[in-house]
């Protein structure tokens, strides 16, 4: 998610090379940063944090605690801090800092990889309208941004940001029954994933429900209400919602150990 935001916000001329402090562990990730994208890449989570205005903490949240700890005496006092760590709410992250922090939580979703994300924001109460559109800006150079009211960011763990690996598995099944049916692997791929992108984007830019573009694809007695028929016999419909629930009692599980930790 790290370089999925540096190219975004490279591409998207949000920011310049020159004012972006990546850091990381691993050496051989410092050095493809910066030969990559000409940021300044170093392993000094202090040294970083003390000389930004804004701190993205692109970090596995049992990792969290540490880097917060590490930063917190070198913290500016005008610093913004944009989490992007999965079920940590905004209270842990100010209880580790300053009061003051004005503190912003993330959930981006892996297409944001190539531009085509979605990201829901939720705002800590001393965030201010300006803080809440740089963080919008930032996240809107890698696709598209929602705010959301904390309390719901489980659930938006549960749509998108596991929804990707459902509709992997829809892809390759659709693949599958082509496959099936006498299509190459690779025609049935592209056929299946280009459709799913074509349809994803027909919801996005039309404004119509899904449903009533359904209905205009499945004519009277055709192929396409054949094929939805089985699909409601197999419950594709349930199970995705299931899928959903699933997820987000999951991402609230893995939250409250977040809290104990």
């Amino acid at each position: 998610m790290t370089e999925a935001l540096v190219s975004g916000m490279l591409q998207a001329g949000v920011a310049r090379a020159d004012q972006l402090h990546a850091t990381d562990i691993l050496p051989e990730r410092r050095n493809y940063l910066h030969s990559r994208y000409k940021i300044r890449a170093g392993s000094d989570n202090k040294e970083a944090a003390g000389s930004s205005q804004i701190i993205i903490l692109s970090v596995e949240p049992q990792h969290l605690n540490e880097v917060l700890d590490t930063i917190r005496p070198a913290l500016r006092a005008e610093s913004l801090i944009i989490s992007v760590a999965a079920g940590y709410p905004i209270a842990r992250v100010a209880a580790r800092l300053k009061p003051e922090a004005r503190i912003v939580r993330s959930m981006p979703n892996t297409p944001s990889t190539v531009l085509e994300g979605v990201s829901a924001l939720a705002f800590g109460p001393r965030v201010s309208d300006e803080d809440a559109q740089v963080a919008r800006t930032i996240f809107e150079s890698v696709g598209k941004v929602v705010v959301v009211e904390e309390r719901l960011m489980d659930a938006v763990t549960g749509l998108s940001g596991s929804g990707p690996a459902y509709v992997y598995l829809m892809i390759e099944a659709l693949a599958d029954g082509g496959v099936k049916m006498g299509l190459s692997r690779s025609v049935a791929e592209l056929l299946a994933a280009q459709t799913v992108l074509g349809a994803a984007r027909m919801v996005i830019e039309s404004g119509e429900h899904p449903g009533r573009l359904k209905d205009r694809v499945a004519s009277p007695g055709g192929t396409t209400i054949a094929g939805i028929h089985k699909l409601e016999e197999g419950r594709l419909r349930g199970t995705l919602i299931a899928a959903v629930e699933a997820a987000t009692k999951r991402s609230q599980e893995l939250g409250k150990g977040n809290a104990d930790g």
